[in-house]
């Protein structure tokens, strides 16, 4: 591995582990950040589902009471009591978990086909518009009325993991889609992120398998660097969510969703501005 090498990982594991949790696409800009570095752009599509990994453990480490609870009350549940108690937590990650595959896998196909056919200046020209559809998602989720919902149902599963399976796309935010979508349902910031993170669980580890089962092994990156990105974003990602977390339920929501808001449009813009 070479200090370049080194480089490069250590920079993707940072701006993994911190943009997964924003309103702006992760996937996006990391793929915008190989490409500048001269990774083909099919190949920076895989690298950026595949290093989602290391922020799947963030997620599973953050909220690891919340999965041992889920994981013990699986072998009880029953569809009369899917949306009841400790099983809606299950229920809800498989369901909507479901729907991710059934409308992600098919944009994956499209996603990195597409990629292969486009030069490296038209590549980032898409992933720039889309990360502005994923600013204005937010925006206007921001000016939906807020309850204080905090259990999923059925409906808040398939509506969140159909959303969801749109984030395969190099651009589109995935906690931003989810979060939004959750906020629209009328469930209170903070249980709007914490379900939206504890399903990018499932997402990410199906995503990084359709990489590796796609590309036979890992995708235009050696063993050593790719390890380095991966733990360089798993405690990145550890460190965001907990600060994120910490915001939302300290600070009134309006100013959350300002920032939040902003974060995501100027992103979006300083992209497009950018290409």
């Amino acid at each position: 591995m070479t200090t370049t090498e080194l480089l490069i990982a250590v920079l993707a594991g940072i701006v993994q582990g911190v943009v997964e949790w924003l309103p702006v696409s992760s996937q996006g800009n990391l793929s915008l950040v190989l490409t500048l570095v001269g990774t083909d752009p099919a190949v920076a599509v895989q690298l950026a589902l595949f290093l989602q990994v290391g922020t799947t453990l963030s997620a599973a480490t953050y909220y690891r009471d919340e999965l041992a609870t889920a994981l013990r009350a699986a072998p009880s549940w029953r569809p009369a009591t899917a949306y009841e108690g400790e099983h809606a937590l299950v229920s809800y990650i498989v369901v909507a978990s479901l729907f991710t595959g059934i409308v992600g896998i098919p944009l994956y196909v499209f996603a990195v086909d597409l990629a292969g056919q486009l030069t490296g200046g038209v590549f980032i020209a898409v992933i720039g518009v889309l990360l502005i559809i994923t600013g204005v998602l937010q925006r206007v989720s921001n000016t939906v009325s807020m309850g204080g919902r905090e259990t999923p149902s059925l409906v808040d599963s398939i509506l969140v993991g159909s959303a969801q399976g749109f984030a395969i796309l190099p651009g589109i935010s995935r906690s931003g889609v989810t979060a939004s979508t959750l906020l629209f349902r009328s469930y209170d910031p903070p249980s709007a992120f914490r379900l939206s993170f504890l399903l990018s669980i499932p997402a990410s580890v199906g995503a990084a398998l359709l990489t590796v089962v796609g590309a036979g092994g890992l995708p235009g990156i050696d063993p050593i660097p790719a390890v380095v990105a991966l733990g360089v974003s798993a405690v990145v990602g550890y460190v965001t969510i907990d600060a994120l977390m910490r915001v939302v339920e300290r600070v009134p929501f309006a100013t959350v969703c300002f920032a939040l808001g902003a974060i995501a449009i100027v992103g979006g813009g300083g992209i497009a501005l950018i290409v």
